[in-house]
């Protein structure tokens, strides 16, 4: 079954095979078997399996008749199992083809210009889309992301009832900037307990969208971006519109000069400046810096090893994908 596994992920058109034959079926069963529990039965397993791998050799240290290196076959043994299960319960979508290659959609390398006018755009729409988002209404952004997803065509997985999940370790991920995953052993996607309610909706739409099968972290804020912006809702058109600002800045120190960069910014209505700075604070009064390094080393090398070439920065290809969408 590994060398299996390990063929599908390296032979020509064994990703895409999956992805659009095998993981509907798949996924499916697995989504709708974890809806069934209030809690992330991923978690759970992945905190046992932990638990389990470190305190079974020391167990079987301090037992006589038990033998260490048979000890450590298992935990091995274990481990590949994991490995297998992780890639044939959703891994496997990591290689298949992706936005452009999907949709017949060309690249677009827009240059300076062609980004000012989308700025220009985007925060014109930010700032008319501003309002006060004070409570998490869970079951309206529910139905409106399945009915947006539904809308573009885009629903591989089809669960009756999509129970998002509160992170079971939220103090730990907001030490290091998580606010959402994809729990991929029984197909769940959790949220961050921690977030806030005019993030709630972008977050939840793009974790769906992992649920979806996509790998891709730009993707994913594509697909969640035109989730919520096209909601007849005021509050969940925000939170997506705003989901996107990091990434319009990140490209803005790119291609503008520090003037137009300052421009950009002072363009944006008081409220979002002030959202932002109240963001900020609240986000660090939880972050730790070194751990928050770790995470983001690793996050990137499982990204990279995984054919996502940009890493951790493929976040911030969602305006790419936009850009692009709309031309």
């Amino acid at each position: 079954m590994l060398v299996f596994t390990i063929a599908m992920m390296v032979v020509p058109g064994g990703n895409e095979l999956y992805a659009k034959h095998i993981y509907p079926w798949v996924g499916t069963a697995l989504a709708n078997f974890s809806s069934l529990f209030p809690f992330s039965i991923s978690e759970v397993l992945v905190i046992l399996s932990i638990a389990w791998i470190i305190l079974y050799p020391l167990y079987a240290l301090v037992r006589p008749k038990k033998k260490f290196r048979k000890a450590m076959g298992n935990v091995v043994e274990y481990f590949l199992w994991l490995f297998v299960w992780f890639y044939w319960a959703w891994g496997l979508n990591y290689g298949q083809p992706n936005y452009y290659q999907r949709t017949n959609t060309p690249p677009v390398a827009f240059d300076k210009q062609m980004f000012k006018n989308f700025t220009k755009r985007y925060i014109e729409s930010l700032n008319s889309n501003y309002t006060l988002v004070e409570t998490k209404d869970v079951e309206k952004i529910k139905e409106n992301v399945m009915a947006a997803y539904k809308l573009q065509g885009f629903n591989r997985i089809h669960v009756v009832n999509p129970q998002v999940k509160t992170m079971l370790y939220t103090p730990l991920a907001s030490m290091v900037g998580v606010t959402g995953s994809m729990a991929p052993f029984f197909c769940e996607f959790t949220l961050n307990g921690d977030v806030l309610p005019h993030n709630y909706a972008a977050t939840y739409a793009h974790e769906y969208a992992h649920l979806q099968g996509i790998t891709s972290e730009g993707e994913a804020n594509f697909y969640a971006y035109l989730a919520t912006t096209q909601s007849t809702d005021k509050g969940i058109r925000f939170s997506g519109y705003y989901s996107i600002l990091g990434h319009v800045f990140n490209n803005a120190r790119v291609l503008l000069s520090e003037d137009e960069y300052k421009s950009l910014y002072e363009d944006l209505r008081p409220e979002i400046k002030s959202l932002l700075a109240s963001d900020k604070a609240y986000w660090q009064a939880k972050y730790n810096e070194s751990f928050g390094k770790v995470q983001d080393y690793l996050y990137d090398m499982y990204l990279k090893y995984n054919k996502v070439k940009a890493g951790r920065k493929s976040y911030s290809e969602v305006i790419g994908l936009i850009i692009a969408a709309e031309r």
